[in-house]
C-alpha cells in the first residue's frame, strides 16, 4: 500500500511540476507577444507622426510661398489627420488639426519674400509643429494607446 502511495505522491509531483513549467512558458510567451504587439503599433504611430510632419513642413513651405486656393494640396495631410484619429489620443489629433489650420491660413496669405521667411524663422513663428512634437513626444513616452478603438 506504501509504494502505491508513493507512486501517487511521485506521479503527483511531476504532473505539478510539468503544470507550473507550462504556465510560466505560456505566461513568458503571452508577455513576449504583447511586448512585440505593442511594440508593432508604436513603430506605427511613429511612421504616421513622422510621415504627418514631412507633408505638413513640405505644405507650409509651399504655403509661404504660393497663395491659392486649391485644397488638393492638402489631401494627404487630411488623410493622415484621419489615421491618427483611429489610433491616437485626443491631444496629438488636436495639435494635428491645429497644424492643418495653420498651414491653411498661410495658404490664403498673401506670398513670403525670403527676408520676412527669415524673420519668421528668426522670431520663431515657423514653429507650428511645436504642439504636435511635443504632443506625439508624451504618447510615445507613455506608450499610451488609444482607447478608442
Amino acid at each position: 500500500m506504501d509504494a502505491y502511495i508513493s507512486a501517487l505522491m511521485g506521479l503527483a509531483g511531476i504532473a505539478i511540476g510539468s503544470l507550473t513549467s507550462f504556465a510560466s512558458t505560456w505566461m513568458t510567451h503571452r508577455s513576449q507577444v504583447k511586448e512585440k504587439h505593442r511594440e508593432i503599433e508604436m513603430a506605427k504611430r511613429e511612421k504616421l507622426f513622422s510621415d504627418f510632419i514631412a507633408e505638413a513642413t513640405r505644405l507650409y513651405g509651399d504655403a509661404l510661398s504660393h497663395q491659392k486656393d486649391d485644397v488638393s494640396d492638402l489631401v494627404l495631410l487630411y488623410a493622415l489627420v484621419a489615421q491618427m484619429r483611429l489610433i491616437s489620443s485626443r491631444p496629438v489629433v488636436d495639435a494635428a488639426e491645429l497644424a492643418m489650420v495653420r498651414i491653411v491660413e498661410t495658404y490664403l496669405t498673401p506670398n513670403r519674400s525670403l527676408s520676412e521667411i527669415r524673420d519668421l524663422a528668426r522670431s520663431g513663428a515657423m514653429n507650428f509643429l511645436l504642439d504636435f512634437g511635443e504632443a506625439c513626444r508624451a504618447e510615445l513616452v507613455t506608450g499610451h494607446l488609444s482607447t478608442r478603438r
